[in-house]
């Protein structure tokens, strides 16, 4: 037996396959922020907030809107801390207080700057709005995986950024040159 490191997913994509069991995480696709021994963090990217958008969360924190403020899309991050906002954003922005650099395409900024930046017109090129995020202790990722629960590619920021919510999974397993219908909802055994 060998004490091979795991995988570092950081800045991957996860895919969640039809039988994950999970509604929280049915057809989801979750971008990966952080990823080592001690568990996993990311965002869903692919599930829109039905109930929230960017000027009601900038009101309720009582930052003003200018005349230039993006409208970015809100998702449901996750399960954990569903109150909390992340923004997924491209690399070309870095937050006075706190960015955290997944790699050379992608930061994530979990402060109240980058929403002031935002709603001045300013901030990032690209970003995402997420409310919660999905989290898993140590190993937990790696059993869900090992289980078959998801599949991972890379993160393409055409897809994280630029794609509908609702084409976003069927994307993600083109990039890994899967046509959806061949994924079975339900495992044979032999």
């Amino acid at each position: 037996m060998s004490d091979s490191k795991p995988t570092d997913l950081t800045g991957k994509l996860l895919i969640a396959m039809p039988e994950m069991g999970d509604p929280r995480f049915d057809h989801s696709v979750v971008y990966i922020c952080a990823h080592s021994s001690d568990g996993a963090m990311g965002l869903i990217i692919n599930k829109p907030a039905d109930d929230v958008n960017l000027t009601d969360l900038l009101e309720q924190l009582s930052i003003d809107e200018g005349p230039d403020t993006r409208n970015i899309r809100v998702h449901y991050g996750g399960p954990v801390e569903h109150g909390r906002g992340f923004v997924l954003h491209s690399a070309d922005y870095i937050s006075d207080v706190s960015t955290l650099k997944v790699d050379g395409r992608f930061g994530m900024t979990a402060t109240l700057d980058i929403l002031e930046d935002l709603a001045r017109g300013g901030g990032p090129h690209h970003a995402l709005m997420a409310l919660g995020y999905a989290g898993w202790g140590p190993n937990q990722l790696e059993t869900e995986l090992q289980q078959n629960g998801w599949l991972v590619c890379d993160a393409e920021p055409e897809l994280v950024f630029a794609t509908a919510n609702a084409d976003k999974w069927v994307g993600a397993l083109g990039l890994l040159g899967i046509d959806p219908l061949m994924l079975s909802a339900s495992a044979g055994r032999a």
